[in-house]
């Protein structure tokens, strides 16, 4: 993959759209696609790393409702040539080829290795790796076995959106537990697991929300781990120009 003289790469990650509600998701969402709208000019493509929906479901025929603008401006950037790499998250697990057919984008569900302008890359959303958090492992392989998802399509969709909301909402289902608290970078689980796959392998850098915590971590002196943060309370994103990636916060 080439970024072109002018381009960039763009990294965003944990909208959590619907969360608390629709209300105040809106507003939120409303910055986002600001956002969006604003870095089409000049995108080489968009990398979404997760958590874009604070809870999703795809029935045979029903998706859940909202998210309008946000799916639109997705739609409107994929349909001019722009590449748009999904990654499901812990809270939007449940993806399957709604976004592929109708929005257009490339999903991904673990976390994968990408060459851009000779820089290696590692990027995911960052559920589930490091040591610890086995409960949420756990969890994890209980609702993506595709017996489990047989058997929630079997709830009318009025009911069992209401229920993933709600149990989304507590952050008791899908997430198993909360995270745990940022105490320094070195003990950060993805810090830790960043660590231990250079052990094997060189990577420039490493990508991945699902902490809601801006992170720039430097590994050694050609590696870096990323944190993108969240558009809830940081609204960070991350940009590669082709030679250099800065973590930034968008100011509306």
């Amino acid at each position: 993959m080439k970024v072109k003289e002018g381009k960039k790469i763009y990294f965003a990650s944990d909208n959590h759209l619907g969360a608390p509600n629709s209300e105040i998701s809106l507003v939120r969402e409303k910055v986002f696609v600001k956002w969006l709208d604003e870095i089409k000019k000049d995108a080489s493509c968009i990398f979404l790393l997760g958590d874009l929906f604070d809870f999703w479901f795809e029935y045979s025929k029903v998706v859940p409702k909202g998210f309008t603008r946000t799916l639109g401006k997705i739609a409107e950037i994929s349909d001019s040539g722009i590449p748009i790499y999904f990654f499901t998250g812990n809270h939007d697990m449940w993806t399957e080829n709604y976004l592929i057919n109708e929005i257009g984008v490339k999903v991904y569900r673990e976390p994968t290795e990408f060459v851009i302008n000779d820089k290696v890359f590692f990027i995911g959303h960052g559920d589930g790796l490091g040591p610890g958090d086995y409960s949420y492992k756990l969890m994890k392989k209980v609702f993506t076995n595709s017996f489990f998802k047989w058997c929630f399509k079997l709830i009318h969709p009025d009911i069992g959106i209401r229920i993933g909301q709600f149990l989304s909402k507590e952050n008791k289902v899908m997430s198993a537990k909360k995270d745990a608290k940022f105490i320094n970078n070195e003990s950060e689980w993805l810090t830790q697991y960043c660590r231990k796959k250079l052990q094997s392998k060189d990577y420039n850098y490493f990508l991945f929300g699902h902490r809601h915590i801006p992170l720039d971590v430097e590994l050694n002196s050609n590696s870096r781990y990323i944190n993108l943060g969240d558009w809830i309370n940081h609204f960070t994103f991350a940009e590669f120009d082709g030679n250099s990636l800065n973590l930034k916060k968008y100011k509306s």
